[in-house]
């Protein structure tokens, strides 16, 4: 079994559905310490005047002292309301078809705005794009397992620990996080470990100009579904990482060539 943990983010970059198109199960990583403006309340979409602009779920206990699982959302309603403002300006811009079918998603998120809990809205914001997409997502949240996981370990020590329990034969990460692993922790517990490269491209715009990195949601609406579906799986790439005692980082092979392997695949590229 291949395995993705990450923590639930508020509807990422596309890069971030490469992933979760890579693995066979998904672990929505909720047991550690919250972390104030990240991307698990926020992410950016285009500004109306050009260039970046936040939308963000206002949380009601919001502190570095909850987990989060255990983040609330402070008024869901508003917070949907708001969200939608901050997309409101591409009306004039793109499709209707296009316009409808982002805000829709951002619509199934917050569902019938009862439910306070950040996580889920995050699992479900997900759950929607990968449906809208044709990426299958499979996944746990990992408070809900009841995992015995080591007390307090470094920040590349939860992924082993988890991915031993559950029994995967190898883990997929982001490349940009690879300094954070030994391999060897993971050859301990018998998974390979794979880092992830993500660059789906420069896509149209129209007359708006705006940073690469932007939430899927901007993606949506200047492109239609199959269209990103087929960006993100022909941008991603899998590179095996060995049982190397120098850093992973250190390791990492030359960028994405002839002979990598794109996700979702078969075989991985071996290491270098």
């Amino acid at each position: 079994m291949r395995l993705g943990i990450m923590q639930p983010y508020f509807f990422p970059y596309p890069g971030h559905f490469g992933l979760i198109a890579s693995v066979d199960e998904w672990i929505v990583f909720d047991v550690t310490q919250y972390t104030p403006k990240t991307w698990i309340n926020r992410n950016r979409v285009l500004h109306p005047r050009g260039g970046p602009a936040w939308m963000t779920v206002p949380l009601g206990n919001a502190s570095i002292s909850i987990l989060i699982r255990e983040a609330a959302i402070l008024d869901p309603p508003a917070a949907r309301a708001s969200v939608l403002g901050k997309l409101s300006h591409y009306r004039p811009h793109v499709r209707r078809a296009r316009y409808d079918r982002t805000c829709g998603l951002v619509e199934a998120a917050f569902g019938d705005g009862t439910d306070p809990s950040l996580v889920g809205l995050d699992v479900r914001g997900l759950e929607a794009t990968c449906r809208l997409l044709g990426i299958p997502f499979r996944h746990r949240v990992c408070s809900s397992l009841g995992l015995a996981l080591p007390d307090r370990p470094g920040p590349g020590g939860w992924a082993p620990a988890i991915c031993a329990r559950l029994g995967a034969t190898s883990y997929v990460n982001p490349a940009g996080g690879a300094a954070l692993f030994d391999p060897r922790d993971f050859a301990a517990a018998g998974t390979a470990l794979l880092l992830a490269r993500t660059a789906m491209g420069a896509y149209p715009t129209g007359p708006c100009a705006g940073p690469p990195g932007l939430s899927v949601l901007d993606a949506l609406m200047w492109m239609d579904p199959p269209e990103l579906a087929d960006r993100i799986r022909a941008g991603t790439v899998l590179e095996r990482v060995g049982d190397d005692p120098r850093p992973a980082a250190a390791v990492l092979p030359a960028p994405p060539g002839p002979g990598r392997v794109r996700a979702p695949g078969a075989a991985v590229a071996p290491p270098p």
